[in-house]
């Protein structure tokens, strides 16, 4: 949203005034970059199936490059205009609505010139973990009284993150927290990493090694100073969009 925001500031009065729903436009957004992004790979395997017979990313293996990440903030931004203008036939959204198509298209163009970022051992995004108030680890220590703010991200054998999670809220009082993912682990994870602060944007890493598979964790009397969370795995490389036309 913030993203968006950042793009055009009068979205969030526009959305208001007309009723429209951002969060649903960024989620069919989403949808449709995914039904395109998976027709470029199927380009990509059958250009390749030319020359060797390797394995083909798919769309789980892809990873939030910035040309993607700008393209999903302008389709998103073009479906909310152009909402906007069916509701209303106002011209005034009708221009952002054109606006925002040619900056999407701009940003597909950009995407395919450098590539789809593709991660190797590509781990998803971690769901919400499950957070509950317990004993302190040492007898009459526990955390200072506070609504913490706690978020994980599953890691890979190569020691890299997913994306984390959206971050769950407890307010402890003479308590500690307890934390435990949710869901089943992926197959490509090695462990997990939690991050706890008291704020959204304060949250920091605290464990020093990642968490084993199965085990839960239990936050000491003070918060650890570590990392914040990063914004997901980087691309192990770049897969390139060749332009071609197949002949049938």
């Amino acid at each position: 949203m913030e993203d968006l925001a950042a793009q055009d500031s009068q979205l969030l009065d526009v959305a208001s005034v007309e009723g429209i729903d951002v969060t649903q436009k960024l989620a069919l957004a989403q949808g449709e970059l995914a039904l395109e992004l998976n027709a470029l790979l199927t380009r990509l395997s059958y250009v390749d199936q030319l020359f060797w017979l390797a394995p083909q990313p798919d769309l789980g293996s892809v990873v939030v490059t910035p040309a993607l990440k700008l393209w999903h903030t302008f389709r998103s931004l073009e479906m909310v205009y152009s909402d906007a203008f069916n509701s209303q036939l106002n011209d005034r959204y009708a221009g952002k609505r054109d606006q925002f198509h040619s900056r999407a298209k701009w940003a597909y163009e950009a995407l395919v010139q450098a590539g789809i970022g593709v991660a190797s051992v590509p781990v998803p995004r971690a769901a919400t973990p499950a957070v509950t108030a317990a004993a302190a680890p040492a007898p009459g220590v526990p955390l200072p009284d506070e609504t913490y703010y706690v978020t994980m991200a599953w890691v890979n054998a190569a020691g890299e993150d997913g994306a984390c999670a959206v971050p769950a809220t407890i307010a402890t009082t003479g308590s500690s927290l307890l934390v435990q993912p949710a869901g089943a682990p992926p197959k490509t994870a090695a462990g997990w990493n939690v991050y706890v602060g008291v704020g959204p944007d304060s949250m920091a890493l605290q464990n020093g090694s990642p968490i084993a598979i199965g085990q839960t964790w239990l936050q000491p009397a003070a918060l650890a100073a570590g990392r914040p969370p990063g914004p997901g795995q980087c691309p192990s490389y770049l897969k390139p969009v060749p332009r071609v036309i197949q002949r049938g």
